[in-house]
């Protein structure tokens, strides 16, 4: 494996991550959006799921380069929670309004844990620039 195997890696990884954090906050602009119809659905929160990518391109499977892409983006298909507030439009006949499966701790922890791999794919692609830029020194 060669360096810039190592930096297409890298960047597969971080803009997974881009990626999620892009859902996480989306889901979390949309947590308080409720139904505008008497028994509509609220806000449903997105997920994403990874797969590993295989560079097609390498001669053999010892260069092969994996990185990672999005495999899906889904629906979470928990149930809603429902809150008394019959004065709202989206309310049932029983006053109830559904709202939407977004739960805020979950979301920060799950941007918390991107942010994270983030960071580490950004360490280990300024390591290999590091490295790549010191070898390239030892042959002047």
């Amino acid at each position: 494996m060669d360096f810039t195997s190592t930096l297409g890696i890298s960047a597969s990884g971080m803009d997974a991550q881009g990626q999620r954090l892009r859902i996480i906050a989306e889901n979390l602009a949309n947590q308080d959006t409720t139904g505008s119809t008497a028994g509509a659905d609220p806000y449903r929160r997105k997920t994403i799921s990874f797969q590993e990518a295989v560079d097609a391109e390498a001669d053999d499977d010892e260069n092969a380069a994996n990185g990672v892409s999005v495999k899906e983006i889904g629906r979470d298909e928990s149930d809603f929670q429902t809150r008394y507030d019959p004065s709202h439009p989206a309310a049932d006949a029983k006053g109830y309004v559904k709202v939407s499966n977004v739960n805020t701790m979950v979301e920060v922890m799950d941007m918390r844990e991107a942010e994270r791999s983030y960071e580490a794919n950004l360490n280990t692609m300024q390591i290999t620039r590091s490295m790549l830029t010191r070898t390239l020194d030892l042959l002047k």
